[in-house]
């Protein structure tokens, strides 16, 4: 009984921010449109231009997620095998603290190919 109310109230928080953040926006629009502002101003892409989905991109972010994954992993496995941290804590910590890792060394590499 309990697990059905938490994922209740996750749903519900979820759906109430995404339904927050549209109606917000909507009213942003309408006011700065009463108001004679430009509408050019929501255009955020350039009209007629195609979004292309890059494989390389994805399978290098991909590939690096999973190998910080692993490696967060292998380092849970030697803290915890050495007595340092407790095995529930060891693992969690260090996949998220390696999975961000890569993700964060893929941002710079990216911005570095840019």
């Amino acid at each position: 009984m309990e697990v059905s109310i938490v994922f209740i109230a996750l749903f519900a928080a979820a759906f109430g921010v995404y339904y927050l953040h549209f109606t917000t926006r909507n009213r942003e629009r309408m006011a700065l449109i009463d108001k004679g502002a430009d509408a050019s101003l929501f255009n955020t892409g350039k009209e007629g231009q195609k979004h292309t989905f890059v494989w390389g991109k994805f399978t290098l972010k991909l590939g690096m997620l999973l190998m910080g994954i692993a490696l967060g992993i292998i380092a849970g496995q030697l803290l915890s095998g050495a007595g340092l941290l407790y095995e529930g804590v060891s693992y969690p910590s260090m996949i998220c603290f390696f999975g961000g890792l890569s993700l964060v060394l893929f941002y710079i590499i990216d911005r570095k190919i840019k």
